[in-house]
């Protein structure tokens, strides 16, 4: 048995093939991502990007092969996976009724994180969100949920960022913001998986992989 405390944190997908409904949507894929990289996802809609990254969220299970985390089998092992992996998708998992602040206490409480109010208001003045910090998120603009979905993922301390298109409803300042964020990550020795449509213009061991 691997003791995942003593194996270095890394993500390897092994022969993985994703079908849904009558589309083999890819196959035999292989790639490794280890600390201080990031891999951006390429393809064309409908080539499976979205599906790979549920995949490697543990969200969805592929039709053939396994996704590896410190060398354990990210279904089998999912509590050692989830505690270093952080997820966001399309869906932001941001609770409309609730404030910025209400989020993120909620984000840290099923993580078993503490932080003190201050440090919440200080990671929502860096994204962005200085004096909305307190509003309903439903009074909130596509772009500053997207903030918050950020502010969350700093928060929660991860060795992983798995991000499903994360420039979407962002601004110019929301994209720099976003690429400073992703170059911190993998500068302290994290690692990162994206799927993006533009360039993705960060400063990082950056890996490419292409779905046909």
């Amino acid at each position: 048995m691997i003791n995942p405390s003593a194996a270095p944190p890394s993500l390897a997908v092994v022969d993985l093939e994703c079908i849904r409904g009558d589309n083999l949507l890819f196959a035999g894929l292989n790639f490794e991502i280890h600390v201080g990289q990031l891999v951006q996802i390429e393809g064309a809609n409908g080539s499976g990007k979205t599906s790979l990254l549920r995949i490697l969220a543990g969200l969805a299970r592929p039709s053939a092969g396994e996704v590896l985390w410190r060398g354990l089998d990210i279904q089998r092992h999912r509590g050692v996976y989830c505690a270093e992996m952080v997820y966001l998708g399309h869906a932001l998992g941001i609770k409309t009724e609730l404030s910025a602040i209400e989020n993120l206490k909620i984000s840290l409480a099923l993580a078993g994180v503490s932080a003190d109010l201050d440090q919440l208001y200080d990671v929502l003045d860096r994204t962005g969100l200085r004096g909305r910090e307190d509003l309903p998120t439903r009074k909130l603009s596509a772009g500053q949920k997207q903030r918050i979905a950020l502010a969350r993922m700093l928060v929660c301390p991860s060795a992983l960022w798995i991000v499903d298109e994360p420039f979407t409803a962002l601004d110019v300042d929301g994209v720099a913001l976003m690429c400073r964020l992703l170059e911190e990550h993998v500068a302290k020795g994290a690692m990162a998986v994206l799927t993006s449509h533009q360039a993705v213009e960060v400063r990082a061991d950056m890996v490419k992989v292409s779905l046909l």
